[in-house]
């Protein structure tokens, strides 16, 4: 009995020290191939025609956009500053956006976008987001102020 607790001790003591190290990766015909790379988003498309400038204001009237309704051709350009009670921000929601419409918005909200169809986040006071509607089928577009949002803080945007 003594010398089978010893060969069980002694395999375990083999067995755990060739356990350790690195292992090279296993390689089996059954490991289905990488999935193919996603489609190419859209590219920002440039303001060909007007910007307009709408105003993000927080004050004692309320969080609000001003002008909230706001129609553009497309083409146009907004552009979103930050006058008082920030943080403010850009968003879409993205059950709203027709599929064909979502990349090549996306993509014309800019690089620096918080989420999709979410722009960055304006701190201070004279800080602006330009959104470009070139390339944007006409329609209406709600959007809003997410840290706002239960504030009332939306609008419409309409490409005509």
């Amino acid at each position: 009995m003594r010398f089978l607790g010893s060969v069980l001790v002694a395999s375990a003591i083999v067995l755990g020290a060739c356990g350790g190290g690195e292992k090279a990766p296993a390689t089996d015909a059954a490991t289905p191939a990488a999935a193919p790379a996603p489609a190419a988003a859209s590219a920002a498309a440039a303001i060909t025609g007007t910007t307009h400038e709408v105003k993000m204001l927080g004050d004692e009237k309320g969080y609000r956009y001003e002008p909230a309704n706001i129609t553009v051709k497309a083409g146009d350009g907004i552009k979103f500053v930050f006058v008082s009670g920030g943080p403010h921000n850009v968003a879409f929601n993205v059950a709203d956006i027709p599929a064909d419409v979502k990349d090549q918005l996306n993509a014309n909200m800019g690089p620096e976008n918080m989420a999709e169809l979410s722009s960055k986040m304006t701190m201070n006071p004279g800080e602006s987001i330009t959104i470009s509607f070139a390339n944007i089928k006409a329609g209406a577009y709600p959007y809003h102020c997410t840290p706002h949002l239960a504030m009332n803080m939306k609008g419409v945007i309409t490409v005509q």
